[in-house]
């Protein structure tokens, strides 16, 4: 692998990860509305719940469905598009699956935005299109199935299709390189994820 490729790839990721099309989108549609504040009510419940997150949920919350729909395929594609694009111009290299790493990365802490971003779920799943188009229908699905039938926890659900990612990308290629992709996207998720998991701790203690 060279090194300069690779940094390249790195930071192409990275960069263009760090465009906030839910931002974006706030301030072509409703500039008046302010993304980086959103807050739910916790269902059956008054208990309210503050999202950190700037993303497709939080334009959805604000704008409505139609564009928090559209943000999150703006964020897969800015991770998808140069992943594929390093994966057809170095074919047989793995150049295209730091791409998509730093592409998550680049949307969890931008660096346009003061590094307050997403979560990453949609590039994940941007990167993991040009990874393994199948895989990334089989584990998303799996995932809802194995977490709403199986365990019968919406969270679980939620975060399942990330976790058989792993397996499911040695399964298939039995190369080190993907099983580090699988590995790192999940670490990074769940690490920003982290404010909203102690959240839903402390609402279940509560009830």
């Amino acid at each position: 692998m060279d090194g300069s490729i690779a940094l390249l790839a790195a930071v192409v990721g990275y960069l263009l990860g760090s465009i906030s099309f839910a931002r974006v989108i706030n301030r072509l549609i409703a500039p008046q509305v302010d993304v980086t504040q959103t807050e739910l009510t916790a269902e059956g419940t008054d208990q309210k719940v503050q999202l950190t997150a700037v993303s497709g949920t939080a334009v959805s919350v604000h704008l409505g469905p139609k564009w928090g729909m559209f943000t999150a395929l703006l964020d897969m594609l800015k991770t998808a598009l140069p992943a594929l694009a390093f994966r057809l111009v170095y074919p047989g290299t793995h150049y295209f699956l730091i791409v998509a790493v730093m592409g998550v990365v680049g949307h969890n802490w931008p660096v346009f935005h003061r590094f307050k971003g997403g979560r990453g779920l949609s590039p994940i799943y941007g990167g993991l299109f040009v990874v393994d188009f199948i895989g990334a229908w089989v584990t998303s699905f799996g995932g809802m199935l194995f977490g709403l039938i199986i365990v019968r926890d919406v969270v679980v659900s939620f975060l399942a299709g990330l976790w058989f990612m792993i397996p499911w990308l040695w399964f298939r290629t039995h190369d080190v390189w993907y099983l580090a992709y699988g590995i790192i996207v999940n670490v990074l998720f769940m690490g920003a994820m982290i404010p909203e998991i102690k959240k839903v701790i402390e609402l279940r203690r509560r009830g």
